[in-house]
């Protein structure tokens, strides 16, 4: 499984993508088929200063994608990534099913 991290408009320190890194690779345990996972971060300039966190996960036949905003990376990638284990577990209940 290879985790790509992209970051739009700034450079993300070590300790971000370290923390993306364990966060996305607990998702392995909820689909076996995961090929590859792609998180865009990105930083909308604002008063409020929102960063968005994408989380994007190719498994065979379909391409997964969730986003979510928050005021930190670090909460907007753990509320990506409980949403797609949610998502992931009912991939692969759908698979079981057929």
């Amino acid at each position: 499984m290879n985790i790509n991290i992209t970051s739009r408009k700034f450079k993300s320190k070590e300790t971000l993508k370290e923390f993306i890194n364990e966060e996305v690779k607990s998702l392995e345990k909820f689909h076996d088929g995961i090929l590859d996972i792609d998180v865009i971060l990105s930083y909308i300039h604002e008063k409020d200063s929102i960063k968005t966190a994408e989380l994007i996960v190719n498994i065979p036949g379909k391409s997964l994608t969730i986003s979510e905003d928050s005021e930190d990376f670090e909460k907007s990638v753990s509320a990506c990534v409980d949403k797609m284990k949610r998502l992931l577990k009912k991939e692969k209940s759908k698979k079981i099913s057929k």
